[in-house]
């Protein structure tokens, strides 16, 4: 088992209870982040409403939801016991990934911080013009690029905990909450082009992200049936439970690899469901539009259509 001196680290089984009951300590940072964060949103939602400015009630309640469940898996007893049973930090991880980060985006945060940050030159308005300038950097288009989240996102199962890099992490206080980090980051860049509630560094067609989403999934289901179907310990983090605890190593890795399996489809099928409605909106307003347009200059363009066809009926005979 490796040294977490440095970390909390419980001392009594999990209950639903004692895994979700608060527990900050020094090094639980990203739960402290959140917290920032969802502060910041509500501040500028505030500052909306005083400038008249509508906001959707579901954004916010969409990126609370997010900013409580990134907190429930990092600020909470359960993230101590993330570190001593396989199956616990699957479901951290999954929620990190792929709950919390569809949550917060679809919040749209991007958008409410370039309505409510200070416009102008001067030092106020810094903020707000290094946000854009990020939107726009090279960087923001490589990172925003299927050719790159796609891997990270495949990356981040196979090359995390099928190589001795799981290990080495989880044995760092520091290293650890760099993977947690990791996590939640890949799982906003992928996210974000996909489910195109906020400005992006790359805008995609509807069609383009309904299977950036669909390219992972298989590697996303395999990846937990073959941790379900292993034989053997996968990571050896959890190789050694407290014994009056009762677990079973290779019962929980089995349970870990089923979560990590059955999360893929309910975000998948969430996704799919928002950019299907995305796209039947955006083509009902293109055909309203384009009604409106026929409506209004319908006649005239007709007119000049059919002059057209004389003019060229007139030079054909002369």
């Amino acid at each position: 088992m490796h040294d977490h001196s440095d970390m909390w680290m419980p001392t009594d089984p999990p209950t639903w209870a004692r895994l979700f009951t608060p527990h900050l300590d020094g090094w639980s940072w990203i739960a402290g982040l959140t917290v920032l964060a969802l502060v910041a949103y509500l501040v500028g939602l505030v500052r909306l409403r005083r400038a008249g400015v509508r906001w959707p009630w579901w954004k916010t309640a969409s990126f609370t939801l997010g900013a409580v469940s990134l907190f429930a898996v990092t600020g909470t007893e359960l993230h101590g016991y993330s570190m001593v049973l396989f199956s616990v930090h699957m479901a951290q991880h999954m929620v990190l990934s792929m709950i919390s980060p569809l949550l917060l985006l679809l919040g749209s945060p991007v958008t409410m911080a370039l309505r409510t940050l200070p416009r102008g030159t001067g030092t106020a308005g810094v903020p707000r013009a290094l946000l854009l300038e990020a939107l726009h950097s090279r960087i923001a288009r490589f990172l925003s690029h299927p050719g790159f989240t796609i891997p990270l996102f495949i990356v981040s199962l196979y090359g995390v905990y099928f190589t001795p890099v799981f290990d080495d992490l989880m044995a760092d206080p520091l290293g650890h909450q760099f993977m947690l980090a990791h996590f939640t980051v890949t799982g906003l860049l992928f996210f974000g082009p996909i489910l195109g509630a906020d400005p992006w560094p790359r805008t995609v067609g509807h069609a383009g992200r309904m299977l950036e989403l669909l390219l992972p999934m298989p590697f996303h289901a395999f990846f937990g049936v073959a941790i379900m179907m292993s034989s053997s310990l996968v990571v050896q983090t959890f190789a050694n439970p407290p014994e009056s605890w009762g677990v079973d190593p290779l019962a929980d890795q089995t349970t870990a690899g089923s979560i990590a399996w059955s999360f893929g489809e309910l975000p998948t099928v969430l996704v799919l469901a928002v950019v299907f409605f995305q796209w039947a909106n955006s083509e009902g307003r293109k055909s309203k539009t384009r009604d409106r347009t026929i409506d209004r200059v319908g006649d005239a363009e007709l007119d000049a259509y059919n002059a057209r066809l004389k003019a060229m009926a007139s030079t054909r005979t002369s």
